[in-house]
């Protein structure tokens, strides 16, 4: 079943979709990509229970419950989600997952030898949008057995003005977006910050702060939209290894929160 749900104040406008952030207007102005239009397919999504490629490790990630079958990303985003609570200025959604549950894989047979994927524990997890002084933030909250290994990633794509124009910057550090398109797709790291600005050529600036991730990647191969991937690890242009020995470990409730500011 289709679900759209509508936050608003008097300058801004979000539209939420099953749990997919489709829009944050502010001032009649558009900054989150729109699906349909060319570059990526969503307009948000979730990185859990690891970031990246699994393939190398043949899908396998070793943990102390066993090995799990985890494709790219791992599997959080084939489970839906599930409304909470809605009013004009938040919306609560959750997913839920009992450990070893067999979960399709969409990436197969094209994209992946296998058909189903799984992971050794239980989790709930909590995506929390809330509308406040025109800026959106969202928190998610992952509860678990204590121990568990994870990694979380948010992946947003924001609307660009396809003019190729746009930079961003995190502390002294300035990116274009060729250097994004030179990283491919490994993604571009900004690591060890939790602020970063996207510089806009045809509307207001924005900016993302974030609590509990330490880290950005960066990705697009066009010109006209633009991921900005708050994440708790960055596992490219390294030999990773996905064990839980390179990921972060549950302390059986773990908070995050990505704060994003009309300026």
């Amino acid at each position: 079943m289709n679900s759209i749900i509508n936050l608003q104040n008097k300058e801004s406008f979000v539209k939420i979709e099953n749990g997919e952030l489709i829009s944050f207007i502010k001032n009649d102005k558009e900054y989150i990509h729109q699906k349909g239009n060319k570059g990526w397919r969503n307009s948000d999504d979730e990185m859990f229970p690891v970031i990246g490629p699994t393939v190398k490790n043949n899908f396998r990630v070793h943990t102390k419950n066993g090995d799990a079958i985890l494709d790219q990303h791992g599997l959080l985003r084939e489970l839906d989600y599930l409304l909470v609570s809605s009013d004009e200025n938040s919306a609560k959604f959750i997913k839920k997952y009992l450990k070893n549950t067999a979960v399709k894989n969409s990436k197969f047979p094209v994209k992946s030898t296998e058909e189903n994927l799984f992971w050794p524990f239980n989790f709930s997890f909590e995506k929390n949008f809330t509308l406040e002084n025109n800026i959106l933030t969202i928190k998610f909250i992952i509860n678990s057995e204590e121990g568990m290994p994870f990694m979380l990633g948010y992946h947003p794509a924001f609307m660009l003005s396809d003019t190729g124009k746009e930079t961003l910057e995190s502390g002294k550090e300035k990116i274009t977006l060729s250097d994004v398109y030179k990283a491919g797709s490994n993604a571009f790291p900004v690591l060890g910050t939790n602020k970063i600005v996207l510089k806009n050529i045809d509307k207001n600036n924005l900016e993302i702060t974030t609590e509990g991730f330490h880290n950005f990647m960066l990705w697009t191969e066009v010109d006209n939209m633009l991921c900005i991937e708050p994440i708790t690890q960055y596992t490219s242009y390294t030999d990773q290894k996905f064990s839980e020995k390179n990921m972060s470990i549950s302390k059986g409730q773990n908070i995050f929160t990505v704060a994003i500011k009309v300026l």
